[in-house]
């Protein structure tokens, strides 16, 4: 699979030397935030990284190939104006098997895959997708999100799950995939830009450490973690103003026809129309907070990598 990656020199380099990478959702950037704001908060997450040794690698599919790390080019293209396909994991075969070098921003799960074939172990997002509202007399619709954590050797880091969603079937249909649900410094999820959800979580940690631990257990056993961070209090929107939105959103989606795949984007504009510049302020502090915490993630997971298995010395050097 290694021909159908290009991976940033810098990655490569760190991940040849067992040093932290963090992988980065696209979607989000290029689908989440508005033009001009996207580009100033994909590069805020990079200098955050970086500022906490670590190595960022924003994820996208551009020219039918997968890039493990943006250039700037790179950047501007995937935010530009106009229309940026949205790829989820059922999109990759076909986007990157076909002729037409399409380009597009990934979604968790697309950038899990990502993220596994390039040998990442860590996800940034903003918050994962679930199970939707509605849908009593049957599954429903359910994001692949979560099924992706269950069989990708691939822990991502998020604001919980989108507040869009029937958050406690999300939890249940977690619990079902035996996926592990953690609380950073929380004991409820949250709901993205909603600091909580009021729904207890199974698994509370309070430190990177402790999580990084997990992780390499979880490494062994198969499948990912999903760690839940709740985004900053002074940022975060109310939960019971922000209910009644989503309530008329979806009312509008509603009537007029509007479901699948075209549910999620048609809510992401009503939302952030209802609540003027307030939901991508609170967008860009709950990324600019995952990736604090996805970099301590980071540096305390490669630390135990390096002691479990330390790199090899040159080969010049062992021959010495």
């Amino acid at each position: 699979m290694r021909e159908l990656l290009s991976i940033r020199p810098d990655v490569a380099a760190a991940l040849a030397q067992r040093r932290p990478v963090v992988a980065i959702e696209s979607a989000v950037i290029a689908h989440g935030l508005p033009p001009g704001a996207n580009v100033a908060c994909a590069r805020a997450l990079g200098e955050i990284l970086r500022a906490a040794e670590v190595t960022p690698a924003l994820i996208a599919v551009l020219d039918g190939r997968i890039r493990v790390g943006l250039t700037e080019e790179d950047l501007d293209r995937l935010t530009a104006e106009g229309d940026i396909a949205k790829i989820s994991r059922r999109d990759l075969a076909v986007v990157l098997g076909g002729t037409s070098g399409a380009q597009g921003a990934t979604t968790v799960a697309a950038t899990m895959v990502c993220a596994a074939l390039a040998g990442i172990p860590l996800v940034l997002a903003g918050g994962i997708g679930g199970v939707h509202r509605g849908g009593s007399a049957g599954p429903g619709d359910i994001s692949s999100d979560l099924f992706e954590l269950r069989y990708s050797p691939v822990s991502v880091v998020t604001a919980g799950a989108k507040p869009i969603l029937d958050l406690a079937r999300t939890l249940e249909f977690l619990e079902t995939l035996g996926v592990p649900v953690i609380g950073y410094g929380t004991d409820t999820l949250p709901a993205t830009v909603v600091r909580s959800s009021g729904l207890k979580l199974p698994h509370r940690c309070d430190s990177a450490d402790e999580v990084a631990r997990i992780l390499r257990m979880q490494e062994r056993l198969g499948g990912g973690l999903l760690i839940c961070a709740p985004m900053p209090e002074e940022a975060a929107l109310p939960q019971a103003d922000y209910e009644q939105l989503i309530v008329a959103a979806l009312d509008e989606a509603a009537a007029g026809g509007v479901v699948g795949p075209a549910l999620t984007p048609f809510l992401q504009r009503r939302l952030s129309a209802m609540t003027g510049g307030r939901l991508a302020a609170a967008t860009d502090a709950l990324l600019r907070n995952n990736a604090a915490v996805a970099a301590e993630i980071a540096v305390a997971h490669a630390r135990l990598v390096r002691e479990s298995s330390p790199p090899r010395p040159p080969p010049e050097r062992a021959a010495r």
